[in-house]
């Protein structure tokens, strides 16, 4: 890509600080050093200079560092001033670039220009600014590791596998005539188990780093005075619900973010589930079934004193996991723990003394797979899970068609539309539309 603009933006926040960044990328780069320092400043080595304003008064004095293109982090030329972290010095130099040539950059347009020059593929450009955004060190951890390129060489190494058998499969096109046996010359059968195995089991993986992420939805339901406020507030380290001895205090559901070593939580506290003549309630409950419709994950509690609440599938959407809370073991003197019980999870705690909490905290981050991130972890978002979800769709497919004998021509249609599936994570498939909306989300001067 090769531009006549040069933009500029603050690349440090707002406010007050010890240092602010400016950021020039692009053809005028050069003059602009020149403008305000009287000098382009040697490549990649940090210069001490006096920052001038048009009528050569001095702005500040501070470090400029200039990196000529294509050795950039945008693969133009970028120039970096950094001065006195003052919004009103930050604005003085800011305006002296525009008054050079450049104009605003819009967010994100830094790391689009990195993309669209090919020095960060799409995955890599969107870790950027995940690992800005990144709430804990393992969020950071795993968004480092896709800047680093391991979630893209997956995908890479998927796709030549992909197109490797796809290009046996046109040539068998090209040459109709030779009569070819399919899976016995070319082991087709074979190769699509290993791809649509390969895709799936990055699929997974992606689906973990997208719950470190985004984090995992979580919603507590249950009958009344079950426990569920209290064990919000317990998993929260804060009295953030109402906790009465009075059936259905909780009427609006309450949400709230936390993290349990690492892992963001969308958990929401819901009204307990019975039938009510009271029309508050009613639109409490009410409230809480629509709730369940956006969990991933529902916490179920039931008091342990009274009998097995009639907790159905009529009363959850279809194929959402459940694992049932039994509270208040103190009031049985039963011990704490987690069995497999009616083909799902029940784990027993007291909410009140805390026996059994780190079982359930254990038992989150073991059903999110944190407890088994491997060194090929990397943080995902959710078009990208879409993308590879299509991408075993197609293969399933191309398997399909195989083995009902159709033609190799259906067989390789549908592994070029698993192919462009997996273009579209990397950025080797886009449109502008998906590049617009990607980086408009990004932090301006990034």
């Amino acid at each position: 890509m090769t531009t006549a603009e040069t933009i500029v933006a603050v690349a440090t926040p707002p406010g007050m600080g010890g240092v602010g960044v400016v950021r020039i990328s692009g053809p005028g780069a050069r003059d602009i050093a020149t403008n305000l320092v009287g000098r382009l400043p040697k490549p990649r080595l940090a210069t001490l200079c006096v920052f001038r304003d048009a009528a050569g008064d001095f702005i500040d004095q501070g470090l400029a560092l200039f990196f000529p293109g294509p050795h950039s982090f945008t693969g133009e030329d970028v120039l970096e001033l950094q001065g006195h972290g003052g919004p009103v010095v930050m604005d003085l130099l800011l305006q002296r670039c525009l008054e050079s040539g450049a104009r605003l950059a819009r967010a994100g347009e830094f790391t689009e220009r990195a993309f669209l020059n090919g020095k960060l593929d799409l995955a890599q450009a969107e870790a950027v600014a995940d690992l800005i955004e990144s709430t804990s060190a393992l969020g950071a951890r795993l968004a480092g590791r896709s800047l680093q390129g391991v979630f893209s060489e997956k995908i890479e190494t998927l796709r030549e596998h992909l197109m490797r058998v796809r290009a046996f499969l046109e040539a068998t096109l090209d040459f109709p005539d030779e009569e070819l046996d399919l899976p016995a010359d070319f082991g087709l059968a074979e190769d699509l188990r290993d791809l649509l195995a390969q895709t799936q089991a990055i699929l997974d993986q992606a689906h973990q780093g997208c719950v470190i992420r985004e984090g995992l939805a979580i919603v507590l339901a249950g009958p009344p005075n079950a426990g569920k406020s209290s064990l919000l507030n317990a998993l929260a380290g804060q009295d953030a619900a109402i906790v009465t001895p009075i059936p259905g205090t909780t009427r609006d559901p309450l949400k709230l973010d936390i993290r349990i070593d690492g892992l963001p939580l969308r958990i929401v506290d819901t009204a307990g589930l019975r039938h009510s003549e009271d029309l508050v309630e009613q639109e409490g409950v009410r409230r809480a079934q629509a709730q369940l419709g956006d969990a991933e994950l529902v916490l179920w509690v039931r008091d342990v004193t009274q009998a097995p609440d009639s907790l159905t599938r009529d009363s959850l959407p279809p194929g959402v996991p459940v694992i049932r809370i039994i509270n208040k073991i103190d009031l049985m003197g039963t011990a704490p723990h987690v069995q497999e019980r009616d083909g799902g999870t029940q784990i027993a705690l007291s909410v009140k003394t805390g026996a059994g909490l780190d079982l359930l905290r254990s038992h989150l981050k073991e059903r999110a797979g944190v407890t088994a991130l491997g060194e090929g972890a990397f943080v995902a978002r959710r078009r990208h899970l879409d993308a590879l979800r299509r991408a075993v769709a197609h293969l399933e497919a191309a398997r399909s068609t195989l083995e009902h004998g159709s033609g190799p021509e259906l067989v390789a249609e549908d592994l070029l539309r698993a192919a462009t599936c997996l273009g579209e994570i990397t950025g080797q498939v886009t449109s502008e539309d998906l590049l617009g909306s990607i980086f408009s989300t990004f932090c301006i001067g990034k």
